[in-house]
């Protein structure tokens, strides 16, 4: 029977014990070895590891030593290989760890680049609806100028009203002195 792609496979069960090991808890192991390993302090532990193993199997009790000079000490020479063949390995973990952050990094700062260029945007798009804004405002000589018209336009009107019922007195003053009282419009008001 086909396998259907809608379903899942089956668990595969094995005879030896599946390891689950946490991913970023060896992660960090294999940074902070990778770290230590990339120190002065690693270099001189080193140096002074290989100087002694050498002076012991040059200098040391023949019966103690366990690493002859006359093979090329070879143990020394196996010791060195195995911590380079991990080191390797760890160094390259510690890299890809440093990538996928600094990858996030990126990707973080492309985001806040983006807004800061559309606040930035905003921001000038306000600046300039305040300046259209602001040219369509009346200034404070303009603001004078109307008042001090409006001023005009009502002194004229007190002026031609006081002209008018000064005219009117005077035709009532007139009147009486001639003996007559106001008809008319006169009389209403």
């Amino acid at each position: 029977m086909a396998d259907r792609l809608d379903t899942p496979k089956e668990a595969k069960r094995s005879l030896l014990p599946t390891i689950r090991v946490e991913q970023d808890a060896f992660g960090r192991t294999a940074e902070g070895i990778a770290r230590f390993m990339g120190t002065p302090r690693f270099l001189v532990y080193m140096t002074i590891f290989c100087i002694a193993w050498l002076a012991w199997n040059v200098w040391g009790p023949e019966s103690l030593q366990f690493d002859s000079a006359a093979l090329g000490f070879t143990a020394l020479t196996l010791m060195l290989s195995l911590q380079a063949s991990y080191s390797a390995p760890l160094i390259l973990l510690a890299q890809n760890r440093q990538t996928d952050r600094d990858r996030v990094t990126a990707e973080q700062d492309r985001q806040l680049g983006e807004r800061n260029l559309a606040d930035t945007e905003y921001l000038a798009r306000e600046m300039a609806a305040l300046r259209i804004a602001l040219s369509e405002v009346a200034t404070r000589d303009f603001v004078r100028s109307e008042i001090r018209n409006l001023l005009e336009e009502i002194a004229l009107k007190d002026s031609a009203r006081d002209a008018e019922r000064e005219a009117d007195r005077q035709a009532e003053r007139e009147a009486e002195r001639e003996g007559e009282t106001p008809t008319g419009k006169d009389a209403q008001a």
